[in-house]
């Protein structure tokens, strides 16, 4: 979706409308952030033509910015395997673990 006046209707389902069909279909959605920049992470599933099924489950995380009452896309990261989500996954465990990366206790 391009834009959408509530983060409810935010999705990555997608038909195309030359096909006639449903090409992207969201699987889940979890909301990381809200507010005037609002971020999105979401599983969804890919529709391959040559062997006419659904894909491999894929992940992204969105952010949109709300504008005019509107919530635009302003930026998306593709997760282009499991692998690449699990690496992603234990870097962050490791400074996480070292304390590298931690929340600044408030004053």
């Amino acid at each position: 979706m391009v834009s959408a006046a509530t983060i409810d209707e935010i999705t990555v389902d997608y038909t195309d409308e030359e096909l006639g069909c449903q090409t992207v279909k969201q699987l889940d959605k979890k909301v990381l952030s809200k507010g005037a920049w609002t971020t999105i992470m979401f599983l969804y599933s890919e529709w391959d033509r040559k062997n006419e099924r659904w894909g491999a489950p894929k992940a992204r995380i969105d952010r949109f910015q709300k504008r005019n009452g509107v919530y635009l896309s302003q930026s998306k990261f593709k997760f282009t395997s499991a692998k690449q989500a699990r690496q992603i996954m234990d870097i962050f465990d490791e400074w996480m673990k070292s304390g590298q990366f931690e929340d600044i206790p408030e004053a």
